[in-house]
């Protein structure tokens, strides 16, 4: 444990370590407030709520997590610090875990740093702040499952270029995959029980649930077993191209 603690520490501090991080944040923190103000019509809309400011979250998270996806490994394997980092007395599975909690914690910090839009629908009005914890709760597993599929893509190759659009398109397909218009591609050639099962995988759908303040352990669940597998996934990719 205190081997994945170290190496936490050690990525976590590496964010901040370069401007980027900063950037990063302040592009983040920029493009939620003209989603939500402008885009999202917030005073138009003369409801004290975040509506507007979750359903963005899903697009900005399409291409900003895979931004911060694309180093993890593949700039380990680019630089060759990849093999120094796997002979450190720590297993594969802790490798992923750490690097994935540095990332995500980094993510975290992006969305607390929201704050304010919280504290200014709560001047304007009375909103249902249970509703709007659960749909912070929601938003982040979400990040992190867009950022797990990021580390098992970032672990197959050395080039951030392809890990960054590969994981876009990943994200795009999970995004999207309770889509009617997606679903409707996938009824000419797949069963039913197969289609259902493409629609139960949309990102989207689980969030929209989380996002009305209904946090559902299915929806949990979901999240974390995304989470779960494709981290899982990247551990054995990363093993595999070890071996070779």
């Amino acid at each position: 444990m205190n081997a994945v603690t170290a190496l936490f520490r050690r990525e976590f501090h590496a964010y901040f370590a370069t401007p980027l991080a900063y950037i990063f944040l302040v592009i983040f923190l920029v493009l939620t407030g003209v989603f939500t103000f402008y885009l999202g019509s917030f005073y138009e809309r003369s409801q004290a709520d975040l509506e507007s400011f979750f359903t963005f979250h899903p697009w900005l998270y399409l291409f900003l997590v895979p931004a911060i996806a694309m180093r993890l490994w593949a700039e380990e394997r680019k630089s060759g610090t990849v093999e120094l980092l796997l002979t450190l007395p720590i297993s594969m599975w802790q490798a992923v875990i750490a690097k994935f909690l540095a990332a995500w914690s980094f993510i975290a910090i992006a969305l607390a740093l929201t704050f304010p839009m919280w504290i200014t629908v709560n001047y304007l009005g009375a909103p249902d702040n249970g509703a709007i914890l659960a749909a912070y709760i929601g938003s982040l597993l979400m990040a992190g499952s867009y950022l797990a599929i990021g580390v098992c893509i970032s672990a197959t190759t050395s080039s951030q270029v392809i890990a960054f659009i590969v994981t876009v398109v990943v994200c795009f397909f999970f995004t999207l995959a309770g889509y009617p218009l997606v679903l409707e591609a996938f009824r000419g050639w797949l069963p039913d029980t197969l289609v259902q099962l493409v629609a139960s995988l949309g990102f989207l759908s689980h969030f929209e649930a989380i996002k009305k303040g209904v946090l559902d352990l299915r929806d949990v669940v979901y999240f974390a077993a995304m989470i779960g597998f494709w981290l899982y996934a990247g551990a054995i990719v990363i093993d595999f191209k070890k071996a070779d």
